[in-house]
């Protein structure tokens, strides 16, 4: 295959962003012909790399004929209509058994011009009507939440926490909303805490019972600057260790009245702290608060999307408080008398606390067997200790299992617990049982559980393959979101169909909302697809390997209802990273437009994949590279056989973990793929493994959980040699297939040079390579424009060598 150039490509749609980083040797975009920002680049411009003068962006991009000019057009065109798709995020819900309840819900939406997340909330009241209706009527219009980092409501649902974190220098807002005002409003200087953590990992704002008093998390402040004087720095600054764990966090508690804040005292420097919740007041006595910390020894290693990092629940004493005329006043905030309690210390992993309606219980979630065994994630387990009845917490707490970690579940049966978020309030009225989301399988599905006796069961419906989410609790009914691959975000009700009997039978009901709609261009192709989930028996089975990996592990099949063309449609593999993640069957913009536009997806979850059970998914650390390779081949293969692809119109699309079994396709089966496309790809661990955030993922990867007690900063030629022949550019001299590189400058967890050295190789020896960087992105590659932009090169490269 002829050469081609080598395209480091920064993204035009930017020009308020700083200067490329060094790795970028001249400016092209792909995207000046398209019609969404043509009116809003033209008249901007750009300054190439070499400091010549800047030129007027109609003369870029250079090398684009028309028949690509008009692709990326009417590519755009398209993609705009599925990028402006709402997601439905949370719910928040007053029930009211007499008068209905009230509802917010919480939406986003991508802004493409102002590159963030639009926010919004659209109200409703919800009214049983019959024993199987319900009305939402809905308020005419949202309302955008401009500036807002996060709300809460208050467990009564009469007051609503708004809090804006800074910009720059400026103060981090707290506004108490009543019904109809702005009760309270307080600013916190930086000089007491930075940002309030906001994320889904993090985050820890907890009303107390009686509303007069939040704990929150928050960014401990940064360290004066230094001063400079003739005779140089008059005042040091200790330097922090750089990690993804940015910051140290504090709790502290916000005194609603007076407005008063307090970090609370006794904390160890070594834990970060976050999911704070109060406990329940007993008397007059202390409160306390009940937080999640995560131990910084012997380093801090990266923690987003890694549930390996070992966490304990822990019971601070918060300050003492006194009613006053105007409200609460702190009166001693010394805990020296009573320090912090573990309360999980014969557990290696436990977070999301939750106490039970009557104060006697604390449920928690335990990720032990990924901190056990390394793996980034795995299997969860659920599990509770009784709350001592005069309030105080001791670190003798039995720990007892609720759902303990299942290894092989039968055939149609609980495969085990993998739950990614929990409810504020996820209780039934009888006190005993949760409600939670799980996957199962390549599916989300909603499950209750009986904390009391285990019983775990599927509520959602068993004979749908869509996946569900819950939203929030209306008393003992539920509000969920359902979805599936063709089918965009719909509002479900449920209710219990006959609450007296034993019966666990479940009634979902249909809620239209203004957010069901979509444009009838995107709702006529998504009604022209269709999606399958299908058992792939595991081809090779060895004696050595455990029950449940040799069972039949799953791969979606998205399709047209129709042939469109030829007797086949191009087939892309959709790989997911992780590896211990999983392509569940809920709606994805980007899947469906890619769908739309003419391609058959094959969207595969390998053995190591989430939802099958631990001793499936532990089956893939130490065999990355073969296993999981051979795993997507037999996918490919079973759908060849079944008559649904073509051999000779296969491409594969696929980012981190994703992305190194994409370049190790292309390596290892070099006539397989007619195109490739790695997103933030794993292509060398050997050079990997001293600069990423998660050195460790790389020894127990390539070793097995064995890999956890070889870890070492000081890596040998040995661990080197084997990260080397478990990476895909031990086979890039069979590679030959045209590859699409798209890569987040500021990646710490595959730190770009990763993608560079595999295409600059690809480039050497002559592949047709293209490489596209996006200066201010991370990991995820997830900003507005930059995720718009992705998969509008992405689906253009395709139809390059597919169509």
């Amino acid at each position: 295959m002829g050469s081609a150039t080598l395209n480091l490509c920064v993204n035009a749609l930017r020009p308020r962003y700083p200067p490329s980083p060094p790795i970028i040797s001249h400016l092209s975009s792909t995207l000046a012909t398209t019609t969404l920002f043509r009116s809003f680049l033209s008249t901007k411009r750009l300054s190439t790399m070499d400091g010549s003068k800047a030129s007027p962006l109609k003369e870029m991009p250079l090398g684009i004929d028309a028949t690509t000019e008009e692709e990326y057009a009417s590519q755009s065109r398209l993609l705009q209509e599925f990028t402006a798709i709402s997601s439905i995020d949370k719910a928040w819900i007053k029930s009211d058994t007499r008068n209905g309840s009230q509802a917010m819900f919480s939406f986003s939406q991508p802004n493409l011009l102002a590159n963030k997340m639009r926010k919004f909330i659209l109200s409703s009241h919800i009214s049983k009507e019959t024993s199987n209706s319900v009305n939402f009527q809905w308020s005419p219009f949202p309302v955008e939440m401009t500036g807002v980092s996060v709300i809460v409501p208050s467990p009564s649902g009469a007051k609503l926490l708004v809090v804006r974190n800074p910009e720059n220098e400026s103060p981090c807002q707290f506004e108490i909303w009543g019904p109809a005002q702005v009760e309270k409003e307080f600013h916190i200087p930086q000089s007491v805490h930075g940002s309030v953590y906001t994320d889904g990992w993090f985050q820890g704002i907890s009303w107390n019972s009686d509303e007069t008093l939040i704990a929150y998390v928050a960014e401990e402040p940064s360290p004066s600057k230094p001063t400079f004087t003739c005779q140089g720095i008059q005042e040091r600054i200790r330097s922090e260790e750089i990690s993804c764990l940015d910051g140290k966090l504090i709790v502290n508690f916000l005194m609603l009245y007076s407005g008063e804040t307090q970090a609370v005292k006794g904390i160890e420097k070594r834990l970060s702290v976050g999911q704070v919740v109060w406990a329940p007041p007993v008397g007059e006595s202390y409160q306390y608060l009940v937080f999640v910390g995560w131990s910084s020894d012997p380093r801090k290693l990266g923690i987003k999307y890694c549930y390996n990092r070992p966490c304990a629940l822990y019971a601070v004493r918060a300050p003492l408080f006194e009613s006053e005329s105007d409200g609460p006043e702190i009166k001693d905030s010394s805990t020296e008398d009573f320090p912090v309690v573990n309360l999980t210390q014969s557990i290696s992993s436990a977070y999301y606390p939750r106490f039970s309606p009557d104060g006697k219980l604390l449920l928690f979630v335990s990720a032990r067997s990924s901190v056990d065994s390394g793996a980034h994630s795995a299997t969860d387990s659920l599990h509770k200790i009784d709350w001592p009845v005069d309030g105080v917490p001791c670190s003798s707490a039995k720990v007892v299992d609720v759902i303990p970690v299942v290894m092989c579940g039968d055939d149609g049966c609980f495969p085990g617990l993998y739950c990614s978020n929990f409810l504020r309030n996820p209780w039934l009225s009888d006190g005993c049982t949760m409600i939670i989301s799980s996957i199962w399988g390549s599916c989300v599905v909603i499950l209750s559980v009986n904390v009391l006796s285990g019983e775990v069961l599927r509520i959602s419906p068993t004979d749908s393959n869509f996946s569900w989410n819950v939203l929030s609790l209306d008393g003992d009914n539920i509000v969920a979101v359902s979805s599936s691959l063709v089918d965009v975000p719909h509002i479900k009700y449920g209710y219990l169909v006959d609450k007296e009997s034993k019966s666990n039978a479940w009634n979902w009901l249909d809620v239209p909302s203004p957010t069901n709609e979509c444009s009838k261009k995107v709702k006529s192709l998504l009604s022209s697809l269709q999606f399958n989930i299908m058992k792939i028996p595991v081809r090779d089975v060895s004696d050595c390997l455990t029950k449940g990996a040799r069972k039949p592990f799953e791969a979606t099949f998205l399709s047209s209802k129709t042939k469109r063309s030829d007797p086949f449609d191009p087939l892309l593999v959709i790989l997911h990273g992780g590896p211990h993640s999983v392509y569940v069957s809920s709606f994805s913009k980007s899947l469906a437009f890619l769908s739309a536009i003419g391609f058959n997806l094959l969207l595969v979850n390998y053995r190591g994949s989430l939802g099958f059970g631990e001793e499936a998914l532990q089956s893939l650390p130490g065999k990355v590279g073969s296993q999981d390779v051979k795993d997507v081949l037999v996918a490919i293969d079973h759908v060849i056989d079944l008559g649904l692809a073509s051999p000779s119109k296969i491409a594969v699309l696929g980012g981190s973990h994703g992305g190194f079994l994409t370049t190790h396709l292309i390596g290892q089966a070099p006539e397989k793929f007619v195109a490739a496309v790695a997103r933030n790809p794993v292509c060398n661990l050997a050079l990997m493994v001293g600069t990423t955030d998660i050195p460790e993922w790389c020894y127990v990867e390539a070793y097995g959980s064995e890999g956890r007690n070889s870890y070492t900063e000081a890596t040998s030629a040995e661990d080197l040699s084997l990260f080397h022949s478990k990476s895909p550019i031990s086979h890039i001299s069979k590679v030959k297939t045209p590859t699409l590189f798209l890569l987040g400058a500021q990646d710490l967890r595959v730190p770009i040079s990763n993608g560079l050295q595999y295409a600059r190789a690809l480039k050497e020896k002559g592949v047709a390579v293209k490489v596209i960087v996006f200066p201010n992105d991370t990991h995820a590659i997830e900003r507005p424009q930059s995720d718009f932009e992705s998969f509008l090169n992405i689906g253009v490269w395709f139809k390059k060598y597919l169509c």
